[in-house]
């Protein structure tokens, strides 16, 4: 199996929301991708420019970070071509790499776009090598820059940043940092191509927590509803664990719950709920090993929910 260590810059409305294409919030600009191979040697290396025909103009942001003029793009490829291109440098028996999860949707979304999305299947395990830094070198919650990164591990800089080839070796120089262990114990799901059906639902085992993602539902309520999404089983032995908080929302997208397992102890449960593009509902839904004081602030972060919107009655 090969590793495909890949950066994104993308283009947006210059003009803000009243002129952003919904279907299409972020335009690809540029591509640029390291392969390695199963011993994490450099094996090739891909380059595409992309002219945008959705925001042909570049946003202010966009002008001020990436280092791109709107006449190099006008000599660029268009997204069907290069994502092509893309996918046959690529190979079949590959893992993408990137920093932080947002490339690999942005990707899907702007194939999505153009109807490529059946050439990519999904949902698409994946090393995200920002998370991967943190859980190795700082702490689990942590997410650094890849500038930060390239100084903290005294990474060669000569490259500039911010240009998709660049940050796609300097990323690929990151990952081959990461210990074998920790990479295999902690990979990645992007869901932007989320489960359709109950035979599809992703059942997943990681070190200290577990993760579920359901499949599509009507509604929200549809979704909590559903006796696995509201389910609580030990993400260390896979019993099922009784319920000593049940499940509440936090805002309209959270909610969490405290469980206990005889034998490992209080289980926090925490449901993220996502919608689709089609406006369909789906969960995902993540079991960590917790403490007594952290269940005792769940349970005073629901009672003083509870107790806010008693007084708006």
């Amino acid at each position: 199996m090969d590793y495909i260590v890949f950066d994104l810059e993308w283009n947006q409305s210059p003009t803000g929301k009243e002129g952003e294409n919904p279907r299409l919030p972020f335009e690809i600009i540029e591509i640029g991708a390291v392969k390695l191979n199963s011993a994490l040697e450099e094996t090739g290396r891909f380059h595409r420019l992309i002219r945008p025909s959705v925001y042909p103009t570049l946003n202010f942001h966009t002008r001020e970070v990436v280092r791109i003029s709107e006449a190099s793009l006008q000599n660029g490829s268009p997204f069907p071509e290069a994502v092509r291109e893309f996918l046959s440098f690529c190979g079949g028996d590959v893992m993408f790499c990137t920093w932080g999860p947002s490339d690999l949707t942005e990707l899907q979304r702007n194939m999505k776009y153009y109807g490529l999305l059946p050439l990519l299947g999904g949902p698409l395990h994946f090393f995200d090598v920002q998370k991967l830094f943190a859980i190795q070198f700082e702490t689990m919650k942590s997410r650094r820059s890849l500038e930060y990164a390239a100084e903290y591990l005294k990474l060669e800089r000569s490259l500039d940043f911010h240009q998709a080839l660049f940050d796609a070796i300097y990323t690929a120089r990151v990952f081959q940092h990461i210990d074998p262990m920790v990479r295999d114990a902690y990979d990645s799901i992007d869901v932007y191509q989320n489960p359709k059906t109950k035979h599809e639902e992703i059942h997943a085992v990681y070190n200290g927590y577990s993760k579920f993602i359901s499949r599509e539902f009507d509604s929200k309520e549809d979704a909590v509803a559903d006796r696995e999404v509201a389910s609580t089983y030990c993400c260390v032995c896979g019993r099922r664990s009784r319920k000593k908080i049940r499940w509440f929302s936090v805002g309209a997208k959270n909610y969490y719950c405290v469980a206990l397992c005889p034998d490992h102890g209080y289980l926090k449960g925490k449901i993220r709920m996502k919608h689709t593009d089609e406006g369909k509902f789906y969960v995902v839904k993540t079991i960590r090993v917790s403490s007594s004081q952290e269940a005792q602030e769940i349970r005073e972060k629901k009672d003083a929910i509870r107790k806010k919107r008693n007084q708006k009655r």
